[in-house]
């Protein structure tokens, strides 16, 4: 947004007493080297040290502070593009009579106990009112190692646990690492982002439950709701954790109501679909605004390992570990997946016979097409069966409430496009349809993925007809395995 947008809002902002902004920079970087020499010797030891080569949590936090001074003088005190505070960093809500005794869980081999991994107390307790007791295989292969402060990508679907894999990295830094008695609103620690609004949704909620002893201030920003009133939520205190879309990050970047030269951790989620988005370009002005990669820790990952996702991670992290979770050890196992072969004109009552069976208790429909999406959901609708709707011509305030009505069960169904459908985390799915093939065999996975969550197990059926019966190939390469073709069951064709 050009400057005179930005200067018409200075009027209204109350004008602060605290000392200019490059004072108080001073003072965080006396405050630094103090807090750092003190705990030293008080502070229980880190899990491990830093990584090898890089500047510890304290040279990233002063050398960011000193470039926030050497550059103060043209950030303005009292506009809209940074507010001042003297509050200090709450400390979080204690656990209180809560210890790691009350949540016992035995070893098991070849398993990973999250008691094992040296977290923080308050974030072990929201571990286990979720019920998690062992860590899934991409949290197992990958924590250890972020816990220490690594960087790393991983290749992993969703529904693998590798959100809770990176906000349990998140939230366990920054409950452990100083900071600064006097910080400014509107500058994350921690900056997560993620291409679609419901997939920052739903990290959001991940982290509300994660994170509810820990006192950590999440905040998300997406295109489609108030500016304002998100505005108002970074300005309401200080902020830990900012989840976005890229869009909307830029939009608050812009417009000087976000800074992100503090962020001490990034988190890039679902790149290759930022990448087919055509997302990249946003991200790396995005990652060219936080400190250098050197500074910061970085967690990329990606359901695949083209050779573009490999060049970005190059430029993004630092001495990378790798993790890689293959699809078929995920998905298919716990999913049964079915490949009926039908005729166009037979697609839509073969539909409605399944959604009219008693077992399709929670279904996700998924189409190519918006047009494609609006006319399954017409249709479905005049035919008396509870569904919704999501994609990318819904306004989001409506999307978030058809997706809380599926997930409540009030709705049957839900209709969705790929794109709307990355964000859909709902437990309990027992049907995934896919109305036409995906063109993208990854999409696929990700479609199926939206069942057999959390170790339960679901039902994948596909309509193949002469139209798109060819993208079965590239699907059953990337499963590595044949997808077996039936005619479906005289039942479902009457």
């Amino acid at each position: 947004m050009p400057g005179g947008g930005a200067e018409s809002h200075c009027g209204s902002r109350v004008a602060t007493s605290l000392p200019s902004r490059p004072e108080s920079i001073n003072l965080i970087g006396k405050w630094l080297k103090k807090s750092r020499s003190e705990s030293s010797e008080t502070a229980t030891p880190a899990p491990a040290p830093d990584r090898a080569g890089r500047a510890s949590t304290t040279d990233r936090q002063q050398k960011n502070a000193a470039a926030r001074t050497d550059e103060g003088g043209g950030r303005r005190r009292n506009s809209r593009s940074r507010s001042r505070t003297r509050r200090r960093e709450e400390s979080g809500q204690p656990a209180a009579r809560w210890t790691p005794d009350q949540f016992q869980v035995p070893l098991a081999e070849g398993k990973t106990r999250f008691h094992d991994l040296g977290l923080d107390d308050r974030l072990l307790h929201g571990i286990a009112d979720l019920g998690f007791q062992y860590c899934s295989p991409i949290q197992a292969a990958v924590l250890p190692t972020t816990l220490r402060g690594h960087d790393a990508i991983g290749k992993a679907q969703t529904g693998t646990g590798k959100t809770a894999a990176f906000l349990i990295t998140v939230f366990n830094d920054l409950l452990t690492r100083p900071v600064p008695e006097e910080r400014y609103l509107g500058e994350p620690r921690a900056l997560v982002i993620a291409p679609t609004r419901e997939l920052v949704q739903q990290i959001a909620d991940d982290a509300a439950a994660l994170g509810k002893y820990t006192g950590l201030s999440v905040v998300t920003l997406i295109g489609g709701m108030d500016y304002q009133k998100q505005l108002n939520q970074v300005n309401a205190r200080l902020v830990d954790v900012v989840v976005a879309t890229p869009g909307r990050l830029l939009d608050f970047q812009q417009r000087r109501d976000l800074f992100l030269d503090q962020v001490e951790i990034l988190v890039l989620d679902e790149a290759d679909r930022m990448l087919d988005m055509g997302f990249i370009p946003q991200v790396k002005r995005i990652v060219r605004a936080t400190p250098p990669s050197s500074h910061r820790q970085t967690l990329l990952f990606s359901a695949t390992f083209t050779q573009d996702i490999i060049n970005l991670a190059e430029q993004w992290t630092h001495k990378p570990v790798r993790v890689e979770i293959e699809p078929e050890s995920v998905a298919t196992d716990r999913v049964e997946q079915k490949v009926y072969m039908v005729t166009e004109s037979e697609k839509y009552q073969l539909l409605l016979n399944i959604l009219r069976q008693p077992e399709a208790t929670s279904v996700i429909l998924f189409a190519n097409r918006r047009d494609e999406t609006r006319w399954l959901f017409e249709k479905l609708q005049r035919a008396k069966i509870s569904c919704g709707m999501i994609s990318g011509e819904i306004p989001q305030g409506k999307r978030t409430r058809t997706l809380a009505d599926f997930k409540e069960g009030k709705l049957q169904v839900l209709v969705a496009t790929d794109v709307a459908g990355r964000g859909i985390h709902v437990d309990g799915v027992s049907h995934v349809i896919n109305y036409a093939l995906p063109e993208d065999p990854d999409d696929y996975v990700h479609r199926i993925g939206r069942t057999g969550r959390a170790g339960a197990t679901g039902v994948s059926i596909s309509f193949a007809s002469e139209d798109d019966g060819f993208l079965l190939l590239p699907i059953q390469e990337l499963l590595g395995r044949k997808l077996e073709c039936e005619l479906p069951p005289a039942h479902l064709m009457s």
